[in-house]
């Protein structure tokens, strides 16, 4: 088993209002729309999960721990719905973004709210790669690019779920050959544990039986605060990375491994997500905001195989919950999305909205178009391989 090695990322408060600097957006103070509520989260309703979707029965999962935290999960997509997560003062906040009943999901699967994506998680430049000589094309679902599995990816599928005890979900997926153009049948796991020091690990594990790349991840999108309380931007960040993946127009890796060093993208000490949201840096304005691959210290080449250490990789803090999520994994990159393109459209648990960044991602992965660059860790898998990774969210409050 592999061991996970904690370390304490300093969290220093430096708030959009009290940062400034270069870049920075105008104040955003805390309102009583932000306010953190005094009323408690509460899961959805079970029975609004229960349908069949595609022939296959759906249900919504629940997993608890002895200090209050709850995480709820459907086999559509075996997507994370909620994580209740009490806050400093001990009231259970919602920190992920999600839908009420199956059918918000089935009808949105472009929003990737708490999915598992795959075959390959971010993007893979014009639908394109070549494996053992041969070229594959996928599904382009994202301009001229494929993204996170095509059109219908791992999110949009219904997996096999075998409930374990009250800590673990087990969830299993076969992804036949050629499906979204991918080779090789895909006999996928995934599963969910809820640990009483409050870590939700979610472990990968994967079989071929041809050639072929593998890229797997879970899309959350968090908001310390709980969902639809307001924006993410005075939340505070801290990166364990020197370096990033800079990207083209398409958000395409150019084959570069840049410092962060200089750029608004450098959050090695902790940083307010829109400290330097706005500056005038062309990743920024390729990105609308943040939406990059970050290379984790240290950078460990190929871990395909898996059994390597769980590396320091994130800290977030609520700036008004006071909940801190730190962040392990195995991959080598992790994508750092800041809600760039959330709109206010679509309808979340209890009544909320998707406002423009009022939420982010911390998607653990291996590089986007890793295929298409040999200098990049690589995502093949081989019969005989078995893909083993993990990621670890980890909770307190202060």
């Amino acid at each position: 088993m592999n061991k996970v090695i904690f370390f304490s990322m300093g969290i220093a408060i430096c708030l959009v209002t009290a940062c400034g600097g270069n870049g920075a957006e105008k104040p955003v103070p805390a309102t009583a729309k932000d306010a953190v509520s005094t009323t408690a989260a509460v899961l959805p309703d079970t029975a609004a999960f229960k349908d069949m979707v595609d022939g296959q029965p759906t249900a919504l999962y629940i997993l608890k721990n002895k200090n209050q935290v709850t995480a709820a999960i459907t086999n559509y997509g075996a997507r994370l719905v909620s994580l209740l997560v009490p806050d400093k003062n001990g009231v259970r906040t919602d920190v992920v973004l999600g839908y009420d009943s199956i059918g918000e999901y089935v009808h949105r699967p472009e929003t990737y709210f708490g999915a598992i994506v795959g075959r390959y998680g971010n993007r893979i430049a014009k639908g394109k790669f070549k494996l053992e000589g041969k070229e594959y094309t996928l599904v382009k679902n994202n301009g001229p690019n494929s993204l996170h599995g095509g059109k219908k990816g791992f999110g949009a599928v219904v997996w096999t779920a075998q409930q374990l005890n009250d800590h673990t979900l087990q969830l299993s997926y076969l992804s036949k050959d050629g499906e979204e153009g991918y080779p090789g049948n895909l006999q996928v796991k995934v599963i969910y544990t809820l640990t009483d020091s409050n870590q939700l690990t979610i472990s990968y594990q994967a079989t071929t039986d041809k050639a072929t790349v593998l890229n797997l991840t879970n899309h959350a999108y968090f908001n310390l605060n709980g969902q639809g309380s307001g924006t993410i931007l005075n939340h505070v960040l801290e990166l364990n990375a020197d370096r990033y993946t800079p990207v083209d127009s398409t958000l395409i890796p150019t084959g570069e491994i840049a410092p962060v060093a200089g750029t608004p993208l450098d959050f090695r000490t902790p940083t307010a997500i829109g400290a330097r949201i706005g500056a005038d840096h062309i990743q920024l304005k390729y990105g609308k905001g943040y939406d990059h691959n970050f290379v984790i210290n240290p950078f460990q080449g190929d871990m395909i195989k898996g059994g390597h250490t769980l590396m320091p990789t994130a800290t977030v803090r609520g700036d008004l919950s006071g909940i801190v999520m730190k962040v392990y994994t195995e991959e080598p990159g992790v994508q750092f999305y800041s809600g760039n393109f959330m709109q206010g459209i679509n309808p979340l648990k209890g009544g909320k909205k998707d406002d423009y960044r009022s939420a982010f991602c911390l998607e653990t992965q291996h590089f986007p178009d890793s295929p298409n660059h040999p200098d990049f860790p690589s995502t093949e898998l081989k019969p005989g391989q078995t893909y083993l990774t993990s990621t670890v969210y980890q909770f307190s409050a202060k």
